[in-house]
């Protein structure tokens, strides 16, 4: 019955109750408490340390074959994740490549100036910009001071 109420063709718990004469709230029940079951014997994922990992592509790096197999069934592991491990490990250990060195704290605080510096420019361009327009309106428009004291003296 409770194999019914999951899966893809499930049916609900009210169909399968009045079907077979089994309270609703009973097969509810156990639909609960198979899923706990389920998640109690649900492999759990193991948090692998970077020196289990380093470990584990030393003793796997001059196996092949089923040799490789078994060691991993052993680990408890894929293949696709000793070779990531793999990759990542001669990543790590390859030379650094010049031009890609960590910025030191002086070279980030010149950084950071220089944005700065940008977006201090763009705001003095822009306010430039703005006076400008404003002049250019005043004399097209002329004072709007002028255009008031005309009208209140008529």
């Amino acid at each position: 019955m409770v194999r019914r109420l999951v899966g893809p063709s499930a049916v609900s718990a009210n169909a399968v109750a009045q079907e077979v004469g089994v309270s609703q709230v009973t097969l509810s029940r156990w639909l609960r408490a198979a899923r706990s079951v389920a998640d109690m014997t649900r492999p759990t994922t193991k948090k692998w340390t970077g020196a289990e990992k380093l470990r584990v592509v030393r003793e796997a790096h001059g196996l092949s074959g089923s040799d490789l197999g078994a060691f991993l069934r052993r680990e408890g592991l894929h293949e696709s994740q000793l070779t990531a491990w793999r990759a990542a490990a001669e990543a790590a250990l390859a030379e650094p490549t010049r031009g890609r060195a960590m910025p030191s704290a002086e070279a980030r605080r010149i950084q950071e100036l220089e944005r700065e510096l940008r977006r201090k420019d763009k705001a003095l361009a822009e306010t430039a910009a703005l006076l400008v327009l404003k002049k250019k309106l005043q004399t097209i428009w002329g004072d709007a001071d002028d255009s008031t004291d005309a009208q209140s003296e008529t």
